[in-house]
């Protein structure tokens, strides 16, 4: 597969990854609590490096796996947490770091497993959101950007573990 066009450049990522760290910046203003960024493996990883680089206020990170694609370009329905949290999160602020939300099923399947922990609070940022796609009642307190149903990869996304490393997100041929 080729790239087919660039979608969102890397000016216009580096340009909206402000807003997530401000969305962030505001969430324990009150309380002063703990927040754990917590990044959805593998894609994700890119996307949260740059936002923690923007919070001011101390955080930690957290990593989860979970697979629904399983190596083809469409989710089988089935979501697997493959590697969880290994903080306890009941007294911290949590913030899901996700690259993209397709159907909504992973990240529904994740916020309910961590609502079950009790955080003070939990949030969903995502970089791109493909809303004509959800199957699930989902929608993420704050999406970077939202794309129509094409199968993208860069800035951490891949197709079969390629094309993490590009620094904007393309739509593939």
């Amino acid at each position: 597969m080729q790239i087919k066009k660039i979608l969102i450049s890397a000016q216009e990522i580096q340009n909206a990854i402000s807003k997530a760290g401000n969305f962030i910046n505001h969430i324990n203003i009150h309380d002063n609590k703990p927040i754990l960024l917590v990044s959805i493996l593998k894609g994700a990883f890119i996307f949260l490096s740059d936002v923690c680089r923007t919070v001011t206020t101390p955080c930690e990170i957290g990593f989860m796996t979970a697979q629904s694609y399983f190596k083809n370009t469409y989710s089988s329905g089935h979501v697997e947490i493959t590697m969880d949290l290994q903080q306890n999160i009941k007294n911290y602020h949590v913030v899901i770091l996700e690259d993209i939300i397709d159907s909504g099923r992973t990240l529904s399947e994740i916020v309910k497993l961590l609502k079950t922990r009790n955080p003070i609070s939990l949030h969903v940022i995502t970089l791109l959101d493909k809303p004509e796609r959800r199957v699930v009642d989902f929608k993420p307190d704050l999406a970077l950007f939202e794309i129509q149903d094409k199968f993208v990869v860069g800035y951490g996304m891949d197709c079969g573990e390629l094309y993490r490393n590009l620094p904007y997100i393309a739509e593939l041929a």
